[in-house]
C-alpha cells in the first residue's frame, strides 16, 4: 500500500484553501484543517499539538508539559504545514487560519530523529543505573524513532558535577537536554525561581544562582522540578538503602508511617491507572518487607486537627475577648513543609501566623519514640521511624535540626511514593495482588477528616467538620450533606469561604473547656476561611494580605506549596498532571465517604491517646514540647 504522504506533490508557497470555517473571528469559534489528509474542525486559537490530541494523532513531545507555560525549545513535535519553508514546532503554533498539516512525513521523521540524535550527543550517563531507566522520556523517544546508534557523538565524561547537598532533590546535570521544564516550573508553576538557563552556545545549562549548590540557595524543596523533569537530571535524594540496612539489622526496630496521598497513588507504580487506592494492600507488603509496624499517617492528622483547631479557637478569644493585639491572625496551616519554607524566604515577616502545630509526619514521628517506645517496652535509640509522603520537601523537614523533641530525631527517613515502590518491587511483591490487612495498634485505623489531608482544601474541611460539632453542637452532617464541604474542595488556585455562627451554640466540649469558658464571645461572627494550593496561589493570598485586603480578613487559611495539594507531591508517580490529579483526589473522597469515622475529634484512639498520655489535653504543656514548634518574630525555633 502507498503511502500517501510520500508519495504526495511537493509542497506549495501558498496554503491551500480548506472549507472555510464556521467562525474565525470571535473568541470560542472554530476553524476547519486538514491534518494528513483529514479534515477536521477545531476552536480558533488552538494549537496544532493539540489539535492533534483531539483528533487521536500522536506528535512526540518532550520540552511540552500539559501543566507549564508554552516553550517551544526542543522541536521534537515539529509538523509539516503546506505553504511554510520550515517545519514548524506543533506546541507553539495556533491555529487562527484554515492549513492543511503533515504529521509524519519523511522530512518530519528525519528532523525528528536528528533532533534527538542531538539531544543523546549531549546526554551524558549510562542508562540502566539511572534513576529514571523505563521512565525516561527521552530513552523513549530514542526507541520510538529507532535510535541505536549515537550518530552525532557522544560525551565520553562528566562535565558537570552532581549536586547532592540538598536532603530533598539531586541534579545530575549531565543528564539534562535543555527542555527548561524545571525552569518553567520553578518560576511559572511555583513562583520561587531558582533555576534558570544561563550561558549561550553550547555552553548553556540550567543553573542556580552564581552556581551554587541547591541547599544554598532558596529552593522550597517541593520537588515539583523532579516531576516535570523528563530525564534524570533531577531525582529525589534517596534513603532506601539505609532503610533496607536497618531493617536487615535485628538490633533495630523500624516502624513505617504512610499518608493517603502515596496510598492513593502507588498503584500507578504498577501498572494501575490512576485513582486505585492502595491502603490496606500497602500494609500487607510492607509488613513483608520487613517493616515490625505499619502506622497511618492519618491518626496524627486527627491530632493535628484538634490542635491546630485548639490554637485557632486560643488565637481568637484572645484576639476578641482578651483583646490581645500581638495575635497573629489570619492562622496559616503549617503540614506542607515547602510551604512553610516559602514563608521563611519570601514573607518572614508573617511566621508568628503559622500554625505552632507540626506535620502529621513529624508530630507522629516525635509519639512513635516516646508514646509507642513507652508501650513497646523498645529503646527510642534502637528505633528507625520511617515516613511514607508524596513530597520531597518531607526529607528537608524530618531533618530540620529542631524536629527532635523525642530527644532524638523523630522521623530518621523520608521515603516518596516512588522509592517505596522500587523498594516493593524490589522485595519481588506486586502491590496490587496483596491481600488487604489493617494498620497496627496502639494508633489503629484514623478518620476520613485525617484522610482528605491528601487533597487541596483537606487540611480546612477537616477542620471545619470539627469546628461546626465543637461550637455549634450540631453533626456536620446536619450542616453539610454527608459531611462533605463542597466550597473548600476543588483545583481552582484560591478559594474563599465564610460560615456564618450565628448565635445558637452547644457546649463547650470537655477536651477544651479549661481554655473558653462558653462560646458566647462568637455571637454573630462569621468563620473567613481560605484555600490555596501551589506556592504561585501562595503568593496571591500573601500578597493580598500585605495590601490589607479580603484575605487579611480571614481567620484561617490552608496552603499547600504543591499544585493539587499533596496527592500532586514531587514524590508521587511520574507522569502528573491535572487529570491524574483529579482522579487521586476521587480515590481519597471516595475512601472517605466509604468510612463509618469521617471527624477528627471522634477518632477513640485520639481520644485514648488524650486520657493516656496528653492528659492536659490539646495545646497541654506535653502536646505543645512533642507536637508544636514555636517561632520567634525573626523565624528562628525557640525550646
Amino acid at each position: 500500500m502507498e503511502n500517501k504522504d510520500t508519495q504526495r506533490a511537493p509542497v506549495s508557497q501558498k496554503p491551500h484553501s480548506v472549507d472555510k470555517p464556521a467562525d474565525t473571528t470571535t473568541i470560542g469559534g472554530t476553524i476547519s484543517i486538514e491534518i494528513n489528509n483529514e479534515k477536521h474542525t477545531v476552536p480558533l486559537g488552538t494549537t496544532i499539538l493539540d489539535a492533534c490530541k483531539m483528533t487521536g494523532i500522536h506528535v512526540p513531545t518532550l520540552c511540552h508539559h500539559d501543566d507549564l507555560c508554552i516553550a517551544g525549545v526542543c522541536r521534537v513535535c515539529m509538523v509539516e504545514v503546506e505553504g511554510m519553508r520550515t517545519l514548524q514546532a506543533s506546541c507553539a503554533f495556533p491555529i487562527t487560519s484554515p492549513i492543511k498539516i503533515h504529521t509524519s512525513t519523511p522530512m518530519v521523521r528525519k528532523a525528528r530523529r536528528h533532533v534527538i540524535d542531538l539531544m543523546l550527543s549531549e546526554h551524558h550517563g549510562e542508562c540502566y543505573s539511572c534513576v529514571r531507566n523505563n521512565n525516561c522520556e527521552l530513552q523513549s523517544l530514542a526507541n520510538e524513532y529507532g535510535v541505536d546508534k549515537y550518530t552525532f557523538g557522544h560525551v565520553e565524561k562528566s562535565r558537570f558535577e552532581i549536586d547532592n547537598s540538598s536532603f530533598s532533590v539531586i541534579r545530575d546535570m549531565d543528564k539534562c537536554v535543555l527542555c527548561k521544564r524545571c525552569v518553567r516550573t520553578c518560576i511559572d508553576l511555583q513562583e520561587v525561581g531558582v533555576l534558570e538557563s544561563v550561558d549561550r552556545g553550547d555552553k548553556t545549562h540550567i543553573s542556580t544562582f552564581m552556581e551554587k549548590d541547591l541547599a544554598d540557595v532558596i529552593c522550597i524543596n517541593c520537588g515539583q522540578c523532579i516531576n516535570r523533569c523528563p530525564t534524570g537530571a533531577l531525582h529525589a535524594n534517596d534513603p532506601s538503602d539505609d532503610i533496607w540496612n536497618a531493617i536487615d539489622d535485628p538490633k533495630k526496630h523500624v516502624v513505617i508511617q504512610t499518608a493517603p496521598s502515596p496510598r492513593a497513588a502507588i498503584g500507578e507504580e504498577f501498572g494501575l491507572e490512576a485513582g486505585h487506592s492502595m491502603t490496606q494492600e500497602l500494609n500487607t507488603a510492607l509488613r513483608r518487607i520487613g517493616f515490625n509496624a505499619v502506622f497511618d499517617t492519618n491518626f496524627t492528622a486527627d491530632l493535628t486537627i484538634i490542635e491546630e483547631g485548639t490554637e485557632l479557637i486560643i488565637r481568637l478569644f484572645k484576639a476578641l475577648v482578651e483583646k490581645d493585639e500581638t495575635v497573629a491572625l489570619p492562622q496559616f496551616t503549617s503540614c506542607s513543609p515547602g510551604w512553610v519554607k516559602y514563608l521563611e524566604h519570601y514573607y518572614p515577616e508573617y511566621v508568628d501566623n503559622l500554625s505552632s502545630a507540626k506535620s502529621p509526619q513529624q508530630m507522629f514521628g516525635a509519639l512513635i519514640k516516646t508514646f509507642y517506645a513507652e508501650k513497646a517496652g523498645i529503646d527510642p535509640k534502637d528505633m528507625i521511624s520511617v515516613a511514607v509522603m508524596p513530597c520531597s520537601a518531607k526529607k528537608f523537614e524530618c531533618n530540620r535540626p529542631e524536629m527532635a523533641d523525642s530527644g532524638y530525631q523523630d522521623v530518621d527517613y523520608g521515603l516518596t511514593t516512588r522509592e517505596l515502590a522500587k523498594m516493593i518491587k524490589e522485595a519481588g511483591i506486586n502491590l496490587p495482588e496483596m491481600p488487604k490487612t489493617h494498620f497496627d495498634n496502639p494508633f489503629g485505623d484514623a478518620s476520613g477528616a485525617g484522610l482528605i489531608f491528601g487533597a487541596t482544601g483537606g487540611v480546612m474541611e477537616a477542620a471545619i467538620r470539627t469546628i461546626v460539632e465543637f461550637v455549634l453542637g450540631k453533626k456536620a452532617e446536619d450542616v453539610f450533606e454527608k459531611a462533605n464541604v463542597i466550597p473548600v474542595r476543588g483545583f481552582e488556585g484560591v478559594k474563599y469561604y465564610e460560615i456564618p455562627l450565628g448565635d445558637q451554640f452547644g457546649p463547650v466540649p470537655a477536651l477544651i473547656q479549661h481554655l473558653v469558658p462558653n462560646w458566647d464571645w462568637l455571637a454573630g461572627a462569621t468563620l473567613k476561611v481560605a484555600v490555596a494550593h501551589g506556592t504561585a496561589n501562595a503568593k496571591k493570598i500573601m500578597e493580598d494580605i500585605k495590601a490589607g485586603g479580603k484575605f487579611s480578613e480571614c481567620h484561617f487559611i490552608e496552603f499547600m506549596a504543591c499544585p493539587g495539594g499533596c496527592l500532586g507531591g514531587g514524590g508521587q508517580p511520574i507522569p502528573t498532571n491535572e487529570e491524574i490529579r483529579k482522579k487521586r483526589a476521587q480515590a481519597i473522597y471516595a475512601e472517605d465517604e466509604s468510612l463509618e469515622l469521617r471527624k477528627s475529634h471522634d477518632n477513640p484512639h485520639v481520644v485514648k491517646l488524650y486520657e493516656e498520655y496528653l492528659t492536659e489535653g490539646p495545646c497541654g504543656h506535653l502536646s505543645h514540647k512533642l507536637l508544636h514548634t514555636h517561632y520567634t518574630k525573626r523565624g528562628k525555633y525557640i525550646a
